[in-house]
């Protein structure tokens, strides 16, 4: 049999790959709520981003199906087993600091720029032209590849809810979503509330307080609106509060009206399952708030965001814990959301947990250290820890095929991200992001090197063709 020359068939497609890249990058397929309607659940964007990547699909002679707008997949082959391909693409909100048009991509440096270029535009483009490299050579395969397609896994997974409830789950796969050589263990995830009374005293008052686009985001930017009891004391707390700014690494702003002073902090956001590479703006604004002479329900709600300051590990709140094979805990404080005289106020704190502790213990663990003057709520929803051994098939079989095409070892990688891959039993996540590489995702200035999408694309192809011939 003739090896085949998956570097050449790369390569010879490129320009028609970016082109295709480029068009789904052009979408703005942030979740939108306030749009959402029957027709598309989570919001035009998204729904317009499956809707054209269903046509590739079909352009490319693949059998489609649309799950009602929300998700759907892109099919290949026959077989009594089948391999899933888990893509998505919704994108966090692009956010503040770019030094381009988030969604009017470009490639500056031998990088492609834009929002979702590396999650998870670029790396799902990869390996759908993967597939399609395979159809095209006309290769005989004994498995069924189905390529699925989500459009809300940066928030709820409604998509994924809503596919399985009509399709049956492939038998084992891999997730475009993450890092190479692979992610064969996924921590748990989920997100605790802590709630507050909206009330304030007589003297000081916590007017709003807002912060925050994801849970799974570290906050760039936070605004607080206070009225003091006087011109004065408005005047000097606009002192203390660049004083305060020039101690801490983030940058602030103050505008005031009489006794009514706004302040702003920008810090730097990053995924929420790595709250350390960021600077929680929300957080800091609440140390500086809670100098002040706040009292009731604001009281606790910026005393509960200072506790949480650079806690990334729950220490702060004896929560802390660690797995040999899983490693620690993380907690990112997510949104902030105050207002004088709201019913609900909210802090999120989303936890990244290895297998050892459990949802329960985190919110009675956040209950403790926070006091009764809060309320510690988690969440319904909880992804449980993942992990899938390494002499499982699959996972042998991906870790082969980056080590003959890298000529790098391949070693086994537990991370606090959720992907698609933790959907099946035998799921794992396969790349894109190669080791050295600069993490960019839920970032300003989001990109994804060309030539690492092409040598992604290359590694795929191999991979899935041995997982199904």
């Amino acid at each position: 049999m003739t090896k085949i020359d998956w570097q050449k068939e790369v390569d010879s497609r490129k320009d028609d790959l970016l082109k295709d890249l480029f068009s789904l990058l052009e979408i703005n397929s942030e979740r939108d709520d306030s749009l959402a309607t029957d027709d598309a659940p989570v919001g035009p964007g998204p729904k317009a981003a499956l809707l054209k990547m269903l046509s590739l699909g079909d352009r490319d002679g693949f059998v489609t199906k649309n799950v009602e707008n929300i998700a759907g997949h892109i099919e290949y082959g026959e077989g009594d087993e089948t391999l899933g391909i888990f893509a998505h693409m919704d994108v966090v909100p692009a956010g503040s600091g770019w030094e381009s048009d988030p969604y009017k991509p470009e490639i500056r440096d031998g990088k492609v720029y834009a929002r979702g270029a590396s999650d998870d535009k670029g790396p799902s483009i990869a390996a759908y032209y993967a597939m399609k490299i395979i159809k095209d050579l006309g290769l005989p395969v004994s498995k069924k590849i189905r390529f699925v397609v989500g459009s809300d896994e940066e928030s709820s997974w409604q998509d994924m809810d809503r596919y399985f409830a009509v399709e049956e789950a492939p038998d084992f796969g891999f997730s475009p979503d993450a890092e190479f050589p692979i992610i064969n263990g996924e921590k748990g995830n989920n997100t605790v509330r802590v709630l507050t009374e909206g009330t304030n005293g007589e003297a000081l008052v916590l007017n709003s307080f807002k912060a925050g686009l994801r849970e799974n985001m570290v906050p760039e930017s936070a605004k607080a609106v206070l009225t003091a009891k006087s011109d004065e004391e408005a005047a000097k707390i606009e002192v203390e509060f660049f004083s305060f700014v020039e101690a801490h690494p983030v940058t602030g702003e103050v505008k005031r009206n009489g006794k009514e002073i706004t302040l702003e902090v920008v810090g730097r956001s990053a995924h929420g399952a790595s709250p350390q590479l960021g600077i929680n703006a929300a957080t800091t604004l609440a140390r500086f708030l809670n100098t002040l002479a706040l009292e009731k329900g604001a009281k606790a709600f910026v005393n509960s965001g200072d506790l949480v300051h650079t806690d990334f590990y729950g220490k702060n709140l004896g929560i802390d814990f660690k797995d040999e094979k899983m490693g620690e805990l993380t907690m990112n404080a997510g949104l902030f959301d105050f207002e004088d005289g709201q019913e609900e106020n909210f802090i999120t704190l989303n936890f990244r947990y290895p297998q050892g502790t459990t949802p329960d213990v985190l919110e009675k663990g956040v209950q403790k250290a926070l006091g009764e003057d809060v309320k510690a709520q988690k969440s319904d929803r909880d992804e449980k820890p993942h992990y899938v051994p390494m002499d499982d098939p699959l996972v042998e079989t991906l870790l082969s095929v980056y080590e003959e095409h890298t000529g790098n070892p391949g070693f086994e990688q537990v991370i606090g991200g959720g992907t698609f891959g933790r959907l099946l039993k035998r799921g794992v996540a396969f790349g894109a992001q190669f080791p050295g590489a600069v993490d960019t995702m839920h970032q300003a200035n989001e990109f994804m090197a060309v030539d690492d999408i092409l040598r992604a694309t290359v590694i795929y192809a191999d991979a899935i063709y041995r997982l199904v011939k």
